[in-house]
């Protein structure tokens, strides 16, 4: 879509009369992002972009009104979460379905956010602030947002797997291990699905924003706080919850913003589920490079990713992790 036409578009849609600074920012691969100012407030559009034919046992692309009416509901239920402005799935507005949010000034950087002295203070709050956006989001009633699916994590990774037609004897260890091991699912809940380092706007006092709603899905609680624990998202620093702090104050701070008690051993159990999931994954993108879907370099680099995953499993197992 020319620019000139976004312009005309988002005036339209907002009934604005000045479009000013639109700026492209980086973002995922199924996503065109710009910021801009409309009347003098500072937005955020994304648009969807085709999603080209999908690679063997990817998931296929969901509808972004879903992901619109989920950031709503989070927003009611007081998650940190940037509010909605507008959303629709009509091409002929923007030219593919949108979602408009508010801009929130911060950083999503993790290396940056673990590293870096302007953020010292956030990283001391980040794993309460965390927790309490975790609780607020699983206390919405999942009736709430239409469309939204229950999804078994063993059986729909191991089906990828064996869709992926790659021999990988370790993840196949860990599946056994993980259905033997399974522990009993306290309730069925809106989970974000990405909740990690990388997904979140952090300021220098702490948590701005959760954004990337689109893997969002009925599930375990237990499932966002494991994955916030997975090796992969601590990017290099020493503490086990997104590398800033520990696992009891992650779970702590929970209960007391209202979560329901999970203990360590489920806790790890979600975490080595997370772990094979994200070595699966990676297969997944370097498949879709292979394979043409998407060529990347990008793509095609994350494959060495899997053995990190594969040695970390191994580790859990272990109990060395």
């Amino acid at each position: 879509m020319a620019t000139e036409d976004l312009i005309a578009g988002l005036r339209a849609v907002l009934s604005a009369d000045e479009i000013t600074e639109l700026t492209r920012l980086s973002g995922g691969a199924s996503r065109d992002t710009f910021r801009f100012r409309a009347d003098g407030r500072d937005l955020v559009v994304q648009r969807q972009r085709p999603a080209p034919a999908a690679a063997e046992g990817e998931p296929v692309e969901r509808d972004m009104a879903v992901e619109a009416a989920v950031v709503r509901a989070a927003h009611r239920a007081g998650v940190a979460v940037a509010e909605v402005v507008a959303a629709s799935t009509d091409v002929s507005i923007l030219g593919a379905p949108f979602l408009i949010l508010e801009a929130l000034d911060g950083e999503t950087i993790a290396r940056k956010i673990l590293r870096d002295d302007g953020f010292a203070g956030a990283r001391h709050r980040l794993v309460g602030q965390c927790a309490r956006s975790l609780a607020r989001l699983h206390t919405i009633d999942p009736g709430e947002v239409i469309g939204l699916v229950e999804v078994d994590q063993v059986s729909r990774y191991r089906e990828i797997l064996d869709q992926l037609g790659q021999p990988h004897p370790t993840f196949e260890l860990v599946l056994r291990w993980l259905d033997e091991h399974r522990p009993v699912s306290s309730t069925a809940v809106i989970v974000h699905g990405d909740f990690r380092l990388g997904n979140l706007i952090v300021g220098p006092s702490g948590l701005r924003a959760v954004i990337d709603w689109e893997l969002a899905h009925i599930g375990d609680p237990a499932e966002d706080l494991g994955w916030l624990c997975v090796k992969a998202w601590r990017f290099g620093a020493a503490p086990p919850v997104a590398g800033v702090g520990g696992y009891d104050e992650l779970l702590a701070a929970y209960v007391a913003a209202g979560g329901v008690g999970v203990d360590r051993d489920t806790l790890r159990w979600w975490e080595v589920m997370g772990t094979l999931k994200w070595g699966i994954m990676c297969i997944m993108q370097t498949s879709a490079h292979l394979t043409g879907v998407a060529k990347s370099h990008e793509l095609a680099a994350i494959g060495r990713r899997v053995c990190e995953n594969e040695h970390d499993l191994f580790l859990a197992l272990a109990g060395a992790w």
